[in-house]
């Protein structure tokens, strides 16, 4: 996936040093991001049009990650999302497929591995299309 109008991630991540090195590798990659530090942020905002894959931390202050991706499918959208958490465990991974996720990141996690979950979702989205 390339930089383009038509292809932005969307991060919601509350730790502002995560944010800044995936902005960094996003940024390095030639891919196009928008960060929010809450669910509530991402809410208030209003979305680019380009936006096409969704990353969510599972613990975020307030509303987290799966009451986030609920109230997102509530008012209509639905990006491919990918959920990442410090705190991997089964019940976390079973409850991010039931919200629907195309992938999973446990923290930490390598830039290598941040690129191939866009990726992975990104390809799945075109093969929908």
């Amino acid at each position: 996936m390339k930089a383009t109008a038509s292809a932005t991630v969307v991060i919601v991540e509350d730790d502002s040093s995560i944010r800044r090195a995936m902005e960094r590798m996003l940024r390095l990659s030639g891919l196009a991001a928008v960060f929010f530090s809450s669910g509530e942020e991402l809410l208030e905002a209003r979305l680019p049009d380009s936006a096409r894959v969704l990353i969510i931390d599972v613990q975020l202050p307030g509303m987290n990650g799966f009451a986030l991706r609920e109230r997102l499918r509530d008012n209509g959208w639905l990006p491919p999302v990918i959920f990442m958490t410090a705190f991997d465990d089964e019940p976390t991974r079973e409850r991010a497929r039931n919200a629907g996720a195309c992938g999973f990141l446990s923290k930490p996690f390598t830039g290598d591995a941040l690129l191939a979950a866009i990726a992975a979702t990104a390809e799945r989205r075109a093969r929908r299309a």
